[in-house]
């Protein structure tokens, strides 16, 4: 299947096509992409065609990650932002990669694209990736794609012979979870964090090795214009999962969200 055809039938359902470049034929309806500043995910235009709004994708499962711009919607931002709860940053000791499950696990239940054949970086591939290209004989695999980084603002295009070249960014990292309170979860809800795709964005790996396991006050994306979207969903995924953040990093978040 080619890229623009998985692109069709990923938003078919309800109606609306996304071409490759990401602009919309007529007749879409619901909160696929939002049209105007005033609702959720509204924003500006020029950053639209890049994903969608955080604001607007509170699961995660809509690609790309657009710009949070308009007033109304920085103060939706904020209102979210501020239901954080906040703690100090706890030890280390004790984190390991692996009690988060294998990395890209597709047995995980509970988390969307879950146990449908392929694993979690190549959903993560095909769902924000454009003109996707798969290994022959396969449907999950990818080979080849281009991305356009929300971190950078750039896009990359991307072969799996150099294939450190895309990495998966966890926006809340592990080892953060781990420090404020995934230590005590149990491994299922430990391998869900790892694993769900809103917790998951696939960037250029040189500043994904950047971030480490930075929270806000200490690392945000490059690109100024989507620090209040990171904000939003490093926010979304604390939230569903019960994670307190630090003070450090809750107020750094409503600083990027502020009009």
């Amino acid at each position: 299947m080619t890229g623009h055809a998985i692109r069709a039938a990923r938003v078919g359902a309800t109606g609306c096509v996304v071409l490759a470049l990401g602009a919309v034929l007529a007749g879409c309806k619901g909160s696929d992409l939002s049209s105007g500043s005033g609702s959720p995910g509204g924003g500006s235009s020029a950053s639209d065609v890049h994903g969608t709004s955080p604001l607007a994708d509170p699961d995660g499962t809509k690609p790309g990650l657009a710009a949070i711009s308009s007033e109304k919607d920085k103060a939706s931002a904020r209102d979210l932002i501020s239901k954080l709860a906040t703690k100090g940053r706890g030890p280390k000791t004790g984190y390991e990669r692996d009690k988060f499950g294998y990395a890209w696990m597709d047995t995980v239940d509970g988390v969307p694209l879950a146990r449908n054949g392929c694993d979690t970086r190549n959903d993560l591939l095909k769902l924000h990736g454009q003109d996707v290209e798969f290994r022959k004989g396969s449907d999950c695999v990818v080979v080849s794609m281009d991305l356009h980084d929300p971190y950078t603002g750039k896009d990359i295009a991307w072969k799996k012979a150099k294939a450190t070249e895309v990495q998966i960014d966890h926006v809340v990292p592990l080892s953060y979870a781990w420090q404020m309170g995934a230590s005590r979860w149990s491994r299922e809800k430990r391998q869900q964090l790892a694993n769900d795709v809103l917790n998951l964005l696939p960037v250029s790996g040189s500043t994904n090795s950047a971030k480490g396991d930075s929270g806000p006050a200490s690392w945000l994306p490059p690109s100024k214009a989507i620090r209040c979207s990171y904000s939003v969903r490093f926010a979304q995924v604390a939230l569903k999962y019960q994670l307190p953040v630090t003070g450090a990093d809750k107020n750094m978040m409503l600083q990027q969200c502020r009009a």
